[in-house]
């Protein structure tokens, strides 16, 4: 079983549920990501034997082929990750996003491997057809189905940025190889996805960069007025839903999932800074910037094409998912503190 970005956030505890079950696992990553070695260490450490790494760059197409020869399956979350490095720079957000998703499944093709493909809620581009209303902290739909539901496949791809094209033609990629080439592959189209061992940057991992911040004491910038709204899901539910996928391969090959938290998980930005600073017992300090080119106002994924397809349904509920974050945040991320500032409740 190989996990291509197996050091990531998602990548690390996707390998660790595997390896967990007894799988033998090859990590590959190029670790151009700074800590991301710290995933890999506590793999090694946790499953010793089981866990096999070798260091490629999904760009490197000879060298990927060959690492990716043994495996019986193969789980793609190698990726360019941020909007924002996509605008500075778009030749290399499409050489590592597409041109190198190209590569992952002309390996694959090879021995007719499965591949379950991490694409985002970013294909469906800014969203301006659905028309949303302003409520007391939160956008929200004005139709009734989706304010209820979510977003759901069929609403259309819109690529809007380098990353969303990226993605979304890499999306494409995939889907197609099972058309043409018969491959079993399957797509995933995430939401938020946040939990232990996600890093959390301004630009990638917003709910553990604003827990970092807001337990650091440092300044958030919000993006527009924080009204926008997000279906957020823990990575558990997210490994979950991977696995799940690969396990009925041959019955879902060649069709794309959304993959979020659902409406029970949906919270706007402004109402996840609020539980933030009740939780934590910390002022946070905020400052407004101008909305961000392509976001999405609202993004709440209706999930029910892949309950359907798997009996899956994400089981942790926001805040107790963000509890345990910020308590493995203050363990793993943060400088030692006295006993009584180590936990949140």
């Amino acid at each position: 079983m190989a996990v291509i970005g197996g050091s990531g956030f998602i990548g690390s505890n996707l390998a660790d549920s595997l390896l967990s079950d007894g799988e033998s696992v090859l990590v590959i990553d190029n670790f151009s990501r700074p800590g991301v070695k710290q995933n890999l260490e506590w793999l090694a450490q946790k499953h010793r034997s089981l866990v096999s790494v070798q260091t490629v760059d999904i760009r490197d197409r000879s060298k990927l082929a060959s690492a990716l020869a043994p495996a019986r399956a193969i789980f793609h979350l190698a990726a360019q990750t941020a909007v924002t490095t996509s605008l500075l720079d778009p030749t290399e957000d499409l050489d590592i996003n597409l041109n190198g998703t190209f590569n992952v499944l002309e390996a694959a093709r090879q021995g007719s491997t499965p591949v379950v493909f991490a694409s985002t809620n970013k294909v469906y581009g800014s969203l301006p057809q659905i028309a949303v209303r302003e409520a007391d902290n939160h956008y929200e739909p004005a139709d009734a189905a989706i304010r209820a539901n979510g977003v759901d496949e069929t609403i259309g791809l819109d690529f809007c940025t380098p990353y969303g094209c990226s993605k979304g033609a890499a999306d494409q990629y995939v889907l197609d190889y099972a058309k043409s080439y018969s491959l079993p592959t399957a797509v995933l189209r995430m939401s938020c996805i946040y939990g232990p061992r996600q890093f959390g940057t301004e630009d990638q991992g917003w709910v553990a960069h604003f827990l970092l911040s807001a337990l650091n004491g440092r300044r958030i910038t919000i993006y527009g007025n924080g009204k926008q709204v997000r279906d957020i899901l823990h990575v558990s539910d997210a490994v979950a839903a991977y696995r799940g996928v690969l396990a009925k391969i041959d019955d879902l090959k060649g069709q794309a999932f959304n993959l979020g938290g659902g409406p029970h998980n949906a919270v706007s930005l402004r109402a996840l800074l609020s539980e933030i600073a009740a939780m934590t017992g910390r002022d946070i300090v905020l400052r407004h910037d101008v909305e961000r080119t392509g976001d999405q106002p609202f993004f709440v994924a209706n999930t029910r094409k892949l309950e359907t397809a798997l009996g899956w349904r994400a089981r942790v509920p926001w805040r107790e998912g963000i509890c345990e974050l910020a308590n493995w945040l203050l363990r793993h991320r943060l400088p030692p503190r006295p006993e009584a500032a180590r936990n949140v409740a």
